[in-house]
């Protein structure tokens, strides 16, 4: 009979039973022959004395399988398996123990029986990997739209970003989710101040955090009516307001300055197509510059010695302050040019790769700390826009150099398959319950569901740069007078493994835009609408 196996293709085998002692030393009768040979169909057989002197109760049954045929075709081609380095303890250890990597051997512990297949009775592929359980998890997001219990008053001020989060799972996971609009514009309306940008709820203070949130989420659901909710000039001069002399932006009014600021109001700023110019109220004003000017600087000053990127200048790099850099650098002009040119791209991709474990498959979102799912995106998110800007540019250029000098990327710079496999099988709730999560010993949540399905679908395509970097305007050498990278064309394809696809094609999810994390075509109907409005510019010197 056919029998499919955990990790291995089908194959002729059969299964028999058969009896072992449960003491040898005991059981066993004086031989000089075994007392149990086995007959090459692998039936058991004895002297019917020995079976006389031992009852069933002196034995244990083990099922045990014996391949009964293959074909040529079969017998050269070697069994599929999960790689050895996604199934065992990494070889390379630290003697020093201390918490941390007693808890990095826990965490390993945890994987290792989903990652291996043993976790439970799953349905798994050839390559081992059980199947993403879009049932499951579209109704856990669903679920996490309507009304919540009363603990979850504790997150009343990321109700935007729970928006965002399940908008974004349902809509990757191919659902359309265009029916929840009216729901999204009457909340929307609620958390927008008539000073600009969008709050955690009614009353509560515009942040850059939740303004971000909520735009997706109605670039996300679409239509007219859903983009006018956007007070569009009110938006322009809060913007100016959050904008500092070194090329930052503040986070809300008051509040901190970081890479999240830079990232965020380069999506606003480029989504909306708001005017560049200054109010003379901002912190920034000085008659010169505008609300791009010196945002690539302030970016290039957040990377660290090791590499990565930091919330600000001189803090500790983060997986997720990595990704931000890297989208704002990309949105602001063309990745090839602008990435090389304000980073150090090697070290960046070196801190980047060490984030990745094995044999976990996931990342980590800072030095010395454990995998998260939620790093699929935040720091396996970062890969699509490195090769990107380390693509060959121009039909003259040489195919392995890039047009500032840097080798080309002439494969994927992580291990896509590490990545996939520790998504599918640690990070997906098999229960009723559904959605995604952390790791194995977590509970899943609409943040965690989204990353992780943002991860996967990095994971599972490949964005190429269909355009050279334009000309800078006048001459100028950074990109302070138009977002040219907002106008980049980017391709999308399925990733083709050279060896063999992992996964089934019903897993691969829909792909999203490298740098604004939602699908290109949501993010070209809202520019396009607002490139379309007329008489706000005229507007620019009232009130």
């Amino acid at each position: 009979m056919v029998v499919r196996t955990k990790g291995a293709r089908c194959r002729n085998r059969a299964i028999f039973i058969r009896k072992f002692p449960k003491n040898k030393k005991e059981n066993m009768a004086a031989s000089t022959t075994s007392s149990f040979p086995t007959s090459q169909e692998g039936v058991a057989t004895s002297s019917q004395q020995n079976l006389d002197a031992i009852t069933d109760d002196d034995f244990e049954y083990v099922d045990e399988e014996f391949v009964l045929s293959h074909s040529a075709e079969q017998q050269a081609q070697p069994e599929p398996m999960i790689p050895d380095l996604f199934k065992q303890p990494s070889l390379v250890k630290d003697d020093l123990i201390t918490a941390t990597s007693q808890l990095q051997d826990q965490t390993v512990e945890h994987c290792l029986p989903f990652l291996t297949g043993e976790d439970g009775p799953l349905d798994l592929n050839d390559y081992g990997l059980p199947k993403l359980n879009r049932e499951k998890h579209i109704k856990f997001l669903k679920q996490s739209l309507g009304p919540l219990p009363g603990r979850f008053v504790a997150v009343d001020a990321s109700r935007p970003w729970y928006l965002y989060w399940c908008l974004s799972g349902l809509t990757m996971m191919g659902e359309d989710v265009s029916s929840y609009r009216d729901s999204v514009i009457e909340t929307a309306r609620t958390m927008q101040n008539e000073s600009g940008g969008f709050g955690g709820g009614h009353g509560q203070t515009s942040h850059l955090a939740t303004t971000y949130a909520v735009i997706l989420a109605i670039a996300l659901v679409g239509g007219e009516e859903a983009y006018d909710v956007i007070d569009k000039k009110a938006m322009w001069k809060w913007l100016c307001s959050l904008k500092q002399p070194d090329g930052g932006f503040q986070v809300c009014v008051g509040g901190e300055e970081d890479i999240r600021g830079a990232y965020i109001a380069a999506v606003i700023i480029t989504l909306l197509d708001l005017p560049l110019d200054l109010t003379p109220e901002s912190p920034a004003y000085d008659g010169r510059s505008n609300l791009l000017t010196g945002l690539a600087e302030y970016v290039r000053s957040c990377q660290t010695f090791e590499g990565g990127i930091s919330s600000q200048p001189n803090n500790e790099a983060h997986g997720a302050y990595a990704f931000c850099a890297l989208a704002c650098l990309a949105i602001l002009d063309n990745p090839r040019r602008i990435i090389p040119s304000y980073l150090d791209v090697p070290r960046l991709i070196s801190w980047l790769s060490y984030r990745q474990y094995a044999p976990e498959g996931g990342f980590s979102g800072r030095t010395n700390k454990l995998v998260d799912g939620c790093y699929s995106h935040w720091a396996g998110g970062c890969f699509p826009l490195i090769e990107a800007c380390l693509s060959p540019s121009g039909p003259g250029s040489e195919k392995n150099k890039t047009a500032t000098g840097l080798a080309a990327a002439p494969e994927s710079l992580y291990s896509r398959e590490g990545l996939i496999r520790y998504i599918l099988c640690c990070c997906q709730d098999q229960t009723k319950r559904g959605g995604l999560r952390d790791k194995p010993y977590k509970m899943s949540d609409p943040y965690h569901t989204n990353y992780v399905l943002s991860g996967l679908s990095s994971a599972q395509h490949q964005w190429d740069l269909d355009s050279d970097p334009l000309p800078l305007p006048n001459g100028d050498t950074t990109p302070s007078l138009a977002a040219l990278g907002a106008d980049s064309v980017w391709n999308v394809f399925p990733y083709i493994d050279e060896n063999d696809q992992i996964y089934e094609d019903s897993d691969r999810v829909r792909p999203i835009h490298p740098a604004y994390a939602i699908p290109q075509k949501n993010v070209n109907a809202i520019r396009a609408y607002f490139q379309g409005r007329s008489g706000f510019a005229s507007t620019l010197g009232g009130e």
